[in-house]
Protein backbone atom coordinates (compact mmCIF):
# COMPACT_ATOMS: atom_id res chain seq x y z
CA UNK A 1 0.00 0.00 0.00
CA UNK A 2 2.82 2.41 0.87
CA UNK A 3 4.58 1.60 -2.42
CA UNK A 4 1.39 2.23 -4.39
CA UNK A 5 0.85 5.52 -2.58
CA UNK A 6 4.44 6.58 -3.26
CA UNK A 7 4.16 5.72 -6.96
CA UNK A 8 0.92 7.70 -7.19
CA UNK A 9 2.59 10.63 -5.44
CA UNK A 10 5.55 10.53 -7.82
CA UNK A 11 3.26 10.51 -10.87
CA UNK A 12 1.20 13.36 -9.46
CA UNK A 13 4.34 15.40 -8.80
CA UNK A 14 5.37 14.99 -12.43
CA UNK A 15 1.91 15.79 -13.83
CA UNK A 16 1.04 18.76 -11.63
CA UNK A 17 3.65 21.24 -12.93
CA UNK A 18 2.58 20.67 -16.55
CA UNK A 19 -1.12 21.00 -15.67
CA UNK A 20 -0.44 24.21 -13.73
CA UNK A 21 1.59 25.72 -16.58
CA UNK A 22 -1.12 24.94 -19.13
CA UNK A 23 -3.95 26.27 -16.95
CA UNK A 24 -2.09 29.43 -15.91
CA UNK A 25 -1.11 30.14 -19.52
CA UNK A 26 -4.72 29.68 -20.65
CA UNK A 27 -6.00 31.93 -17.86
CA UNK A 28 -3.51 34.71 -18.59
CA UNK A 29 -4.29 34.53 -22.30
CA UNK A 30 -8.01 34.78 -21.57
CA UNK A 31 -7.56 37.67 -19.15
CA UNK A 32 -5.68 39.81 -21.67
CA UNK A 33 -7.07 38.55 -24.99
CA UNK A 34 -10.62 37.30 -24.37
CA UNK A 35 -12.07 39.38 -21.53
CA UNK A 36 -13.55 42.64 -22.80
CA UNK A 37 -12.22 45.95 -21.53
CA UNK A 38 -14.30 47.36 -18.67
CA UNK A 39 -16.08 50.53 -19.77
CA UNK A 40 -15.35 52.67 -16.70
CA UNK A 41 -11.99 51.51 -15.36
CA UNK A 42 -10.36 50.40 -18.59
CA UNK A 43 -7.39 48.05 -18.76
CA UNK A 44 -6.54 48.24 -15.05
CA UNK A 45 -9.72 46.31 -14.29
CA UNK A 46 -8.02 43.15 -15.59
CA UNK A 47 -6.29 42.92 -12.19
CA UNK A 48 -9.76 41.91 -10.95
CA UNK A 49 -9.35 38.34 -12.24
CA UNK A 50 -6.13 37.71 -10.30
CA UNK A 51 -7.32 39.68 -7.27
CA UNK A 52 -10.63 37.89 -6.83
CA UNK A 53 -9.23 34.45 -7.69
CA UNK A 54 -6.46 34.92 -5.11
CA UNK A 55 -9.02 35.91 -2.48
CA UNK A 56 -11.18 32.85 -3.12
CA UNK A 57 -8.16 30.54 -3.03
CA UNK A 58 -6.95 32.13 0.22
CA UNK A 59 -10.37 31.53 1.80
CA UNK A 60 -10.36 27.89 0.67
CA UNK A 61 -6.82 27.36 1.95
CA UNK A 62 -7.67 28.81 5.36
CA UNK A 63 -10.83 26.68 5.43
CA UNK A 64 -8.74 23.56 4.75
CA UNK A 65 -6.35 24.55 7.54
CA UNK A 66 -9.34 25.04 9.85
CA UNK A 67 -10.81 21.61 9.04
CA UNK A 68 -7.44 19.83 9.29
CA UNK A 69 -6.71 21.55 12.61
CA UNK A 70 -9.98 20.23 14.00
CA UNK A 71 -9.05 16.83 12.59
CA UNK A 72 -5.69 16.96 14.34
CA UNK A 73 -7.17 17.91 17.71
CA UNK A 74 -9.69 15.09 17.31
CA UNK A 75 -7.29 12.35 16.22
CA UNK A 76 -3.76 13.62 17.00
CA UNK A 77 -2.78 12.43 13.53
CA UNK A 78 0.32 14.26 12.25
CA UNK A 79 -1.03 13.90 8.72
CA UNK A 80 -3.75 16.40 9.63
CA UNK A 81 -1.12 18.70 11.12
CA UNK A 82 0.96 18.61 7.93
CA UNK A 83 -2.06 19.49 5.78
CA UNK A 84 -3.11 22.23 8.19
CA UNK A 85 0.34 23.79 8.09
CA UNK A 86 0.72 23.50 4.31
CA UNK A 87 -2.70 24.98 3.57
CA UNK A 88 -2.07 27.85 6.00
CA UNK A 89 1.19 28.66 4.17
CA UNK A 90 -0.65 28.64 0.85
CA UNK A 91 -3.40 30.80 2.34
CA UNK A 92 -0.84 33.38 3.48
CA UNK A 93 0.77 33.35 0.02
CA UNK A 94 -2.51 34.05 -1.78
CA UNK A 95 -3.71 36.50 0.87
CA UNK A 96 -0.45 38.38 0.27
CA UNK A 97 -1.32 38.43 -3.43
CA UNK A 98 -4.72 39.92 -2.56
CA UNK A 99 -3.09 42.65 -0.47
CA UNK A 100 -0.63 43.46 -3.28
CA UNK A 101 -3.01 43.41 -6.25
CA UNK A 102 -5.66 45.40 -4.38
CA UNK A 103 -3.62 48.61 -4.09
CA UNK A 104 -2.40 48.26 -7.68
CA UNK A 105 -6.05 48.28 -8.73
CA UNK A 106 -7.12 50.91 -6.19
CA UNK A 107 -4.60 53.63 -7.02
CA UNK A 108 -5.79 54.34 -10.60
CA UNK A 109 -9.46 53.91 -9.66
CA UNK A 110 -9.73 55.47 -6.16
CA UNK A 111 -6.70 57.73 -6.32
CA UNK A 112 -5.26 56.13 -3.16
CA UNK A 113 -3.24 52.97 -2.50
CA UNK A 114 -4.99 51.98 0.73
CA UNK A 115 -7.83 52.94 3.05
CA UNK A 116 -8.69 51.46 6.43
CA UNK A 117 -12.22 50.41 5.58
CA UNK A 118 -13.87 47.25 6.90
CA UNK A 119 -12.99 44.93 3.99
CA UNK A 120 -9.36 45.98 3.66
CA UNK A 121 -8.70 46.13 7.39
CA UNK A 122 -10.28 42.73 8.12
CA UNK A 123 -8.26 41.20 5.26
CA UNK A 124 -5.05 42.65 6.67
CA UNK A 125 -5.97 41.29 10.12
CA UNK A 126 -6.59 37.86 8.56
CA UNK A 127 -3.14 37.96 6.97
CA UNK A 128 -1.56 38.94 10.30
CA UNK A 129 -3.32 36.09 12.14
CA UNK A 130 -1.99 33.42 9.81
CA UNK A 131 1.46 34.98 9.61
CA UNK A 132 1.36 34.66 13.40
CA UNK A 133 0.38 31.01 12.92
CA UNK A 134 3.48 30.46 10.80
CA UNK A 135 5.63 32.15 13.47
CA UNK A 136 4.17 29.81 16.08
CA UNK A 137 5.17 26.84 13.96
CA UNK A 138 8.65 28.25 13.47
CA UNK A 139 9.36 29.34 17.05
CA UNK A 140 7.77 26.53 19.08
CA UNK A 141 10.00 23.49 18.69
CA UNK A 142 8.52 20.51 20.60
CA UNK A 143 6.01 18.88 18.19
CA UNK A 144 3.76 17.82 21.06
CA UNK A 145 3.29 21.53 21.90
CA UNK A 146 3.63 23.11 18.46
CA UNK A 147 0.96 21.06 16.69
CA UNK A 148 -1.94 21.58 19.14
CA UNK A 149 -1.06 25.24 19.73
CA UNK A 150 -0.94 25.86 15.98
CA UNK A 151 -4.27 24.08 15.54
CA UNK A 152 -5.92 26.37 18.09
CA UNK A 153 -4.53 29.47 16.33
CA UNK A 154 -5.80 28.24 12.96
CA UNK A 155 -9.27 27.49 14.33
CA UNK A 156 -9.63 30.82 16.13
CA UNK A 157 -8.14 32.73 13.20
CA UNK A 158 -10.67 31.30 10.76
CA UNK A 159 -13.38 33.34 12.49
CA UNK A 160 -12.10 36.33 10.51
CA UNK A 161 -12.77 34.69 7.13
CA UNK A 162 -16.57 35.16 7.19
CA UNK A 163 -16.02 38.68 8.55
CA UNK A 164 -13.85 39.52 5.54
CA UNK A 165 -16.41 37.99 3.18
CA UNK A 166 -19.40 39.77 4.72
CA UNK A 167 -17.69 43.12 5.39
CA UNK A 168 -18.97 44.77 2.22
CA UNK A 169 -22.47 43.50 2.99
CA UNK A 170 -22.53 44.53 6.64
CA UNK A 171 -20.86 47.94 6.35
CA UNK A 172 -20.51 50.72 3.81
CA UNK A 173 -16.95 50.51 2.54
CA UNK A 174 -14.67 52.04 -0.06
CA UNK A 175 -14.34 48.55 -1.53
CA UNK A 176 -16.77 47.89 -4.41
CA UNK A 177 -19.92 45.95 -3.66
CA UNK A 178 -19.94 42.29 -4.78
CA UNK A 179 -20.46 41.66 -8.46
CA UNK A 180 -21.49 38.05 -7.79
CA UNK A 181 -24.38 37.39 -5.42
CA UNK A 182 -24.61 41.07 -4.60
CA UNK A 183 -28.31 41.44 -5.23
CA UNK A 184 -30.17 43.46 -7.84
CA UNK A 185 -27.93 45.20 -10.32
CA UNK A 186 -24.94 42.99 -9.65
CA UNK A 187 -23.46 40.59 -12.13
CA UNK A 188 -20.73 40.16 -14.70
CA UNK A 189 -20.63 40.36 -18.44
CA UNK A 190 -20.92 36.71 -19.64
CA UNK A 191 -17.46 36.83 -21.26
CA UNK A 192 -15.97 38.25 -18.06
CA UNK A 193 -17.69 35.55 -16.00
CA UNK A 194 -16.19 32.78 -18.15
CA UNK A 195 -12.71 34.28 -17.87
CA UNK A 196 -13.14 34.61 -14.10
CA UNK A 197 -14.10 30.94 -13.79
CA UNK A 198 -11.07 29.89 -15.86
CA UNK A 199 -8.86 32.16 -13.76
CA UNK A 200 -10.19 30.70 -10.52
CA UNK A 201 -9.63 27.13 -11.75
CA UNK A 202 -6.05 27.99 -12.73
CA UNK A 203 -5.33 29.66 -9.40
CA UNK A 204 -6.86 26.82 -7.38
CA UNK A 205 -4.87 24.24 -9.35
CA UNK A 206 -1.70 26.22 -8.59
CA UNK A 207 -2.63 26.31 -4.90
CA UNK A 208 -3.44 22.60 -4.84
CA UNK A 209 -0.10 21.76 -6.47
CA UNK A 210 1.85 23.92 -4.01
CA UNK A 211 -0.06 22.49 -1.06
CA UNK A 212 0.47 18.89 -2.19
CA UNK A 213 4.19 19.44 -2.71
CA UNK A 214 4.51 21.20 0.66
CA UNK A 215 2.86 18.25 2.41
CA UNK A 216 5.21 15.85 0.63
CA UNK A 217 8.22 17.94 1.73
CA UNK A 218 6.95 18.03 5.32
CA UNK A 219 6.62 14.25 5.30
CA UNK A 220 10.18 13.88 4.03
CA UNK A 221 11.44 16.33 6.66
CA UNK A 222 9.81 14.27 9.40
CA UNK A 223 11.33 11.08 7.98
CA UNK A 224 14.80 12.67 7.92
CA UNK A 225 14.30 13.81 11.50
CA UNK A 226 13.45 10.29 12.61
CA UNK A 227 16.50 8.89 10.82
CA UNK A 228 18.76 11.43 12.51
CA UNK A 229 17.40 10.45 15.92
CA UNK A 230 17.98 6.77 15.19
CA UNK A 231 21.58 7.35 14.07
Amino acid sequence: MVAIRNRFGDKLERALPLAVIVMMAAALWAIFMVAPEEATMGEVQRIFYAHLSSAWVAFLAFALSFVCSIGFLSTRSMSFDRWAAASAEIGVLFCSAVLMTGPLWAKPVWGIWWTWDARLTSTFVLWLIYVGYLFVRRLVSPPEIKAPLSAVVAIVGFVDVPIVYMAIRWWRTQHPQPVIGGGEGSGLNPAMAKVLILSFLAWILLAAALCWLRVRIAGLEERVGRIKKQT
